[in-house]
């Protein structure tokens, strides 16, 4: 297992150890579940993430389609034809002091952001000094922004995106954090 899968299984087990020991602690007290039910609970809490990742990845064929063609045309050049990048180490400034362009496929850092902040990178593009990422707001539609984001997390594993649909992209939906 890599290191994330295991940080990730780590902490389910570790929430599932809290859930079910508070289960254990208030048995006696009031209202609270029984050891039991509270397990069951933890056991259709989990089975309604996995519904919720599930449906999350489930791509619309179109929209797929319409983010690679774009992707193809407007991002491979400078991030690689599957997102991979063609500028290595990308994690280090170039002779000019500016970023490269990371890759956008699982091997980087794209998975750290949410839908919503991929979105604000593309139509912004680089922050001056940063890198040579040209703002897309006016020449791509926000509808064509939104296919390049989807196209872009269709690149990720399925682990990779589980981790990032758990702390990034659902905390953002339920407005716990922002990114």
């Amino acid at each position: 297992m890599t290191g994330r899968r295991v940080s990730v299984l780590q902490g389910r087990l570790c929430g599932l150890f809290f859930v079910l020991a508070a289960a254990v602690v208030t048995a006696g007290c009031g209202e609270a579940p029984a050891p039991a039910q509270a397990a069951r609970d933890v056991k259709a809490e989990a089975s309604g993430y996995a519904d919720a990742v599930n449906a999350a990845r489930r791509y619309d064929p179109a929209q797929l389609a319409r983010g690679g063609v774009l992707f193809a045309r407007h991002c491979a050049g400078c991030h690689g034809a599957r997102g991979e990048g063609t500028v290595m180490p990308w994690n280090v400034r170039g002779p000019g002091g500016l970023w490269p362009p990371p890759p956008l496929d699982d091997s980087a850092h794209a998975w750290h952001h949410s839908t919503a902040a991929l979105a604000q990178a593309i139509r912004s593009g680089s922050p001056p000094g940063e890198g040579n990422m040209p703002a897309w707001e006016g020449k791509l539609t926000p509808e064509q922004i939104a296919d390049l984001v989807v196209w872009i997390t269709s690149l990720w594993s399925e682990e990779i995106y589980t981790t990032w649909f758990e702390q990034v992209e659902a905390p953002v939906r339920r407005g716990e954090i922002v990114r």
